[in-house]
């Protein structure tokens, strides 16, 4: 059933985003890679429910399970619960599935996906892997961070930015509230929590989920690419997310050597907040970013995606 919001996402992109998928289609027909067509009908059950395009776009990425070696000494096991694709694959989905912007994913080092899920599948959801060199963070902060007062202080950082980002062609963010409060496990050195976002005066909010893993070197971060409707199914996919990913002997936060490795500028509630990357003046980037991955996530359910089924649903 199509809701209110796919209609008005289809009547705003109308015939371009007709256009689009109809040469995404083509493109993605054309440069498949037969290598992969095996191992993509085999492992994906939804496969032979597409049309020659969807299809031809599975077969062009390489889904793997089981254990995963990243670099800067990060261990994933998805444990068949989850799937990685590799940065190249990522991109593509981000960009030529999910219709964001040629550098959508730039920073990124993968994705993984739900293994009940392939990347092009109606409600749908995906999580960027990303690593921040920063440094060791200190987490002293931890135990007194009043988070009432840290989003209050978010929510006017980012009404701040909202001129700027008119300027520059982007609707204004709203940062609603806490969709799940911070979450810092100081055992296990691994921080979580949810913001819900409101882009322009749109009614199907934002849903911005981070998770991060603290290292000797630096963060790993996991970003869930999703809408707040699907906030449910999150949260019940976050404990085994959270044990998805550690890091190797030498790579870990109690390696830390004081006086010889490099220490971040910000704390837990310097990472939440984002305050690093104010410094460095890239908030907006940011900022930008959590619009493409959340807002126009949605333009597949309005484009390619009805490209991809929309000869099996006409035949039927």
């Amino acid at each position: 059933m199509t809701t209110g919001y796919q209609k008005r996402i289809a009547q705003g992109w109308g015939a371009a985003m007709g256009r689009t998928v109809f040469w995404l289609g083509l493109t993605f027909a054309l440069s498949a890679s037969s290598a992969y067509a095996e191992k993509s009908s085999d492992f994906f059950s939804s496969y032979k429910q597409y049309n020659d395009a969807g299809k031809a776009f599975l077969d062009k990425i390489n889904p793997k399970t089981g254990p995963i070696d990243l670099a800067e000494g990060i261990h994933l096991d998805l444990k068949g619960k989850f799937y990685f694709l590799n940065k190249k694959d990522a991109v593509s989905v981000l960009t030529e599935a999910w219709g964001n912007p040629p550098d959508a994913g730039s920073d990124a080092i993968g994705m993984i996906f739900p293994s009940n899920y392939d990347p092009i599948a109606d409600n749908n959801w995906g999580i960027e892997l990303r690593w921040e060199k920063i440094g060791y963070v200190d987490d002293g902060d931890a135990a007194s961070i009043n988070y009432s007062e840290l989003l209050s202080s978010m929510k006017a950082d980012t009404l701040s930015g909202n001129d700027q980002r008119v300027k520059d062609g982007f609707p204004p963010i709203t940062l609603i509230g806490w969709a799940s409060p911070p979450v810092y496990d100081a055992v296990n050195k691994r921080l979580h929590w949810a913001k819900e976002l409101q882009f322009g005066n749109d009614a199907v909010h934002t849903l911005n989920y981070d998770v991060r893993f603290l290292g000797r070197e630096g963060v790993f971060v996991m970003s869930y690419i999703a809408n707040v409707e699907q906030l449910p199914e999150i949260k019940q996919s976050l404990d085994e997310v959270l044990g998805l990913a550690g890091f190797s002997a030498g790579k870990r936060y109690t390696d830390f050597l004081p006086g010889t490795d490099t220490v971040a500028a910000v704390g837990i509630g310097g990472l939440i907040a984002g305050k690093l990357a104010a410094k460095a003046g890239l908030l907006a980037v940011a900022l930008i970013a959590l619009k493409k991955f959340g807002l126009i996530l949605l333009v597949p359910l309005a484009g390619l995606w009805r490209l991809i089924r929309g000869n099996r649903k006409a035949s039927s």
